[in-house]
């Protein structure tokens, strides 16, 4: 079974113009713009689709209230494994077809996915070699000049879950999904077999006092090239006014230590949550061995202005592998609601979230 990666998300929002226009000033390219509908492409093939609320191809229920990402398409290398992730699905929960063989069913943490085969399309990046004052690789040649910032890929999305460590199960047992790092406490990354991004998902702990109490979209993040095209992303993003007003949480531009990626988050229009320019993140294979990690050392390698609580000498690093899982015991539920993380609820702000 061998899942490539995101095919497409599918947004459900009140303002079609409006959430067009973010994307566009974004970097991505619109392949076709109505009032009720705007498709964009990515050069990997993957796309952002925008439905006005109400539109049947919308899921019903809708998963959560107000905009935000309502569907996550998977692609699938072959019709083959699409039929046999198909038979597994159903085997646990109830699968439908489209007239296209598109598979949908519904996980049991209430998120809405799809699956399809997909022509996933190879992309070229350009990049620049790094200088080092030991070692200067870029000799009598000029970094690239970028003038503008062009998302490759979707690299991952992110939800609260109920019950985050049988969502990452669900997602193993019968999608293929790999375990790549813990955070402890606040949620699990996993990758999918067919992609060597850190983590294809992450699922954030409905448990946490700054997450809501039922399943939600959180963010999604867009592979770029280098830390230039982030960082005129982020400068293009505020010169057309779509202000980050995760900032005074996650530092502006930063670095993830637990991935490495460098980021920026972009809130969208209507509390929808959020974009993430996304760079230099670690890549995987099977060889990789599994971390668990607290999360305030594994949330920020440097920031400009991170919240007290992931900066000082007191940040534990503790970093484990966790081959053997032991790690998710004390955050399995057996029915799905709010209890104390390791004894107590994390001394954990709205000004935190971001940097998670």
């Amino acid at each position: 079974m061998t899942i490539l990666g995101v095919e497409s998300v599918v947004f459900g929002v009140a303002d079609v113009a409006e959430h067009t226009r973010f994307w566009t000033d974004f970097g991505l390219s619109a392949e076709s713009v109505s009032a009720t509908e705007t498709v964009f492409r990515l050069p990997s093939g993957s796309r952002v689709i925008v439905l006005a609320h109400g539109d049947a191809r919308l899921p019903s229920p809708d998963p959560f209230a107000g905009d935000g990402l309502k569907e996550t398409v998977w692609g699938v290398d072959t019709a083959e494994n699409l039929e046999r992730i198909a038979a597994n699905l159903a085997s646990e929960v109830a699968v439908t077809r489209d007239a296209d063989g598109t598979v949908r069913c519904v996980c049991p943490d209430g998120q809405p996915i799809a699956l399809r085969v997909w022509a996933k399309r190879p992309v070229v990046s350009e990049t620049s070699p790094v200088n080092t004052p030991g070692s200067y690789p870029r000799f009598n040649q000029h970094r690239i000049w970028r003038h503008k910032a062009i998302p490759k890929t979707i690299n991952h999305v992110v939800f609260f879950s109920p019950d985050y460590v049988a969502s990452f199960e669900f997602y193993e047992r019968h999608l293929g999904f790999r375990y790549v790092d813990h955070s402890r406490g606040s949620g699990i990354f996993a990758r999918a077999a067919g992609t060597f991004e850190h983590h294809s998902i992450f699922w954030v702990n409905c448990d946490l006092p700054i997450a809501p109490d039922h399943f939600k979209f959180m963010h999604i993040a867009f592979g770029m090239d280098d830390i230039d095209e982030v960082m005129l992303g982020a400068n293009i993003m505020d010169f057309k006014g779509w202000k980050n007003q995760s900032m005074n949480s996650s530092g502006g531009i930063s670095r993830h230590r637990i991935s490495s990626a460098i980021y920026y988050y972009c809130d969208m229009p209507g509390h929808a949550g959020e974009a993430e320019y996304h760079a230099d993140t670690d890549y995987l294979d099977d060889n990789w061995v599994p971390r668990v990690w607290d999360f305030r050392f594994g949330s920020l390698l440097w920031s400009n202005n991170a919240p007290p609580i992931f900066r000082g000498d007191n940040i534990p690093w503790d970093m484990q592998f966790d081959a053997d899982r032991k790690s998710f015991d004390a955050f399995r539920k057996s029915t799905p609601g709010k209890r104390p993380i390791g004894g107590k609820l994390a001394e954990l702000t709205e000004e935190d979230e971001h940097a998670i």
